[in-house]
């Protein structure tokens, strides 16, 4: 963003929007000082100026290169006969979104890292010419292609094949609505077709472990789940940084309607927004902590949350997710257990009364 004033005296404030194109603002000509002043003051607030910044690693928020630490294969305690769609899990917005500026980066991270770090939700746009994937959010190319994505995950799956990944694919900055072919052909290209999960039916974890679920929003025959099968809020439009507060409270509601929604059904909530006036890192700035500070309150409760996803998420916040699913399958087997010691203890009882009553009658 910077500020000037044009040939006809007009005070012109110009930037670029979440698309990449420039935009202007003019004041009128005769518009006092002060009130030019207060213009900028205004465009600080709603978080257009003061780009520059330092990388932050935060408990709740990180958009340095590197995750503080690392949790691949978390889904090792995950018990094989729990549905997918009782685990609560982290995810990343626009997952391969690094590069095309503060408008369009919503990650710092590698994919690699992410999923190292504990993502295993993926949301990834694919921009469409001519058969080819390139990987795109908006008019910015994240310098890959859907190939490398796939790789990626079939990399992560073959070293940890405890785990599973959900990705959701959809088309962007391209409209062909039609990508079903090229989608099977990278497929076939790069990764093995067993790779896929192929079912709409949501699995168990034992059935979806080493395996990538595509989460399908586009049209064409069945590859894997459909996207819309989920219960979404993805209330992404924050124009300004003033309206943090209503993204915050759509967060906060899906979340609550989560652990005593529909249990087949897998909850997913964004809480990741962006406008011309607030762009993706400051909005994570703000509602990160705002989700932090809930989980950190929830987490003797037990309670499903679905999938969390997340503009520049940090390694903590990604183990408070995590934990969620970690205590509740711990505590299930405690049951379990607790239900077989009783049962063995009645037995052993049993057995002993029996033969008292034979040796006495003896």
């Amino acid at each position: 963003m910077r500020h000037r004033t044009g040939p006809d005296g007009h005070l012109l404030v110009s930037g670029m929007n979440w698309s990449g194109q420039e935009q202007h603002i003019h004041t009128s000509a005769g518009a006092p000082v002060k009130m030019q002043k207060m213009l900028i003051k205004l465009l600080v607030l709603v978080g257009i100026i003061g780009w520059s910044h330092g990388a932050i690693q935060r408990p709740d928020y990180d958009d340095t290169r590197n995750p503080e630490f690392l949790n691949p294969s978390w889904m090792a305690s995950i018990p094989d006969d729990q549905p997918l769609s009782e685990v609560t899990m982290p995810g990343s917005h626009n997952t391969m979104a690094l590069y095309g500026g503060i408008y369009a980066e919503c990650q710092s991270w590698s994919l690699a890292s992410q999923l190292r770090a504990g993502i295993r939700f993926l949301d990834v746009r694919v921009r469409h010419v001519k058969g080819n994937l390139t990987i795109h959010h908006g008019v910015s190319y994240q310098w890959a292609h859907f190939g490398h994505v796939l790789e990626g995950v079939a990399d992560f799956l073959g070293e940890y094949p405890s785990e599973t990944v959900l990705m959701r694919v959809r088309e962007e900055y391209s409209e062909t609505y039609d990508i079903y072919a090229a989608v099977v052909d990278y497929i076939q290209r790069y990764v093995n077709w067993d790779l896929l999960w192929h079912s709409r039916l949501v699995p168990t974890m034992g059935e979806a472990r080493g395996k990538l679920i595509v989460l399908q929003d586009f049209s064409g025959p069945d590859l894997g789940m459909r996207y819309g099968s989920l219960d979404i809020a993805d209330d992404w439009s924050v124009p300004t940084l003033i309206h943090v507060k209503e993204k915050w409270q759509s967060v906060y509601e899906h979340l609550e309607a989560a652990p005593a929604g529909n249990r087949t059904q897998i909850f997913l909530t964004f809480s990741s927004g962006a406008g011309l006036f607030a762009y993706p890192r400051a909005v994570a700035q703000r509602v990160n902590p705002q989700l932090y500070d809930y989980l950190m309150a929830k987490t003797d409760l037990n309670q499903r949350l679905g999938i969390v996803c997340m503009d520049f998420p940090a390694a903590p916040i990604i183990q408070m997710i995590i934990d969620f699913q970690l205590k509740e399958a711990e505590k299930s087997r405690k049951a379990i257990n607790t239900v077989f010691d009783k049962a063995s203890l009645k037995n052993i009882l049993s057995s002993l009364k029996k033969k008292l009553i034979e040796y006495v009658n003896v």
